[in-house]
């Protein structure tokens, strides 16, 4: 297995290389520039500017100057965020969308699988097939619509049940007090939710159907004693193939939630670099965001070698 791990650690030096020239060329082709705006710069100014930040060196010169710096650890300064460099940026940021991130999945996890388990269990009644199209509506109803919804609902208007009133916050970080994650956590848990209840659903069906499983009611075993100790580890291995990607997507893909909810994570100053063409800070959170995925994927990979006894990892 150390050898599978060091052999996918060096496989993936060409991917992230390839994704850094993709990434640093296709953002020169946008039109704009860092330092192109409404004021129109003496031209004094603005050769000095370039000369400043290398930008006016031809473009394979630029590139390599990137590489060169980026082997030493140096994503290099923002070029809109003052007196910040792309790591302090994304030190600063990642937190907040780790946090996001790993509460959303945990979230999603555990109801996600409960509904799966459910839906098998009551496969093709009333309660399958309600599951199934609550996880249909999850997956085809995007978070920049789920998230101004229930940010009338919960916030705008207020919502008042038994004469409590659940109303929260439609905005802002607070230091990561509980009842401004409320929201931003649930949007970006339903869409996984629907996925993993989907994926159980469909893997506990197959499990349910086994021989081992008709042995073990054939003993007389109880259903839940079946479900917990013999149907649950073998459903839930496709599970974990999806929670790697999974986990990388769901921190990444808080861009849009982070910056309707405004909070100060890495995914909101992704977008606010993206539109200002602030081609270090872009660059740096693609990279960053790349390493994350692989080294997840690389992860799940090792953990489901531990967990199915059948795979060999060489």
């Amino acid at each position: 297995m150390l050898f599978y791990a060091i052999r996918r650690v060096l496989g993936a030096i060409p991917t992230l290389l390839v994704i850094i020239t993709l990434s640093f060329f296709l953002m020169r082709l946008a039109p704009g520039g860092p330092f192109a705006g409404d004021r129109v710069l003496p031209p004094e100014i603005a050769r000095n500017i370039a000369a400043a930040y290398d930008l006016d060196k031809p473009l394979w010169q630029q590139f390599l100057i990137y590489l060169e710096r980026l082997a030493h650890g140096d994503f290099g300064p923002s070029y809109k965020i003052r007196d910040f460099t792309v790591t302090q940026l994304i030190m600063n940021g990642f937190p907040v969308s780790l946090k996001l991130g790993l509460l959303a999945i945990t979230l999603a996890v555990a109801v996600g699988t409960t509904l799966g388990i459910l839906a098998a269990l009551r496969q093709n009644r009333p309660a399958d097939y309600s599951v199934m199209t609550l996880a249909m509506i999850g997956i085809t109803i995007p978070s920049f619509v789920t998230a101004p919804l229930l940010q009338l609902i919960f916030g705008i208007y207020g919502l008042h049940i038994f004469g409590l009133n659940l109303s929260l916050p439609v905005g802002g970080w607070n230091g990561g007090a509980a009842q401004n994650l409320v929201l931003p956590v649930i949007v970006l848990a339903l869409g996984p939710i629907a996925v993993i209840a989907r994926i159980t659903r469909g893997s506990m069906v197959e499990v349910l159907r086994s021989n081992f499983i008709r042995t073990a009611r054939a003993k007389g075993l109880p259903t839940w004693r079946i479900i917990v100790h013999h149907a649950l580890h073998a459903g839930l291995l496709p599970l974990v193939s999806y929670l790697g990607p999974a986990i990388a997507d769901i921190v990444s893909g808080s861009l849009i939630v982070e910056q309707i909810f405004g909070l100060p994570g890495i995914g909101r100053y992704f977008v606010q670099a993206a539109l200002n063409r602030d081609y270090t800070l872009v660059m740096g959170v693609t990279i960053f965001y790349a390493a994350l995925i692989i080294t997840l994927n690389l992860l799940v990979d090792l953990l489901y070698g531990v967990l199915d006894p059948r795979v060999r990892l060489k």
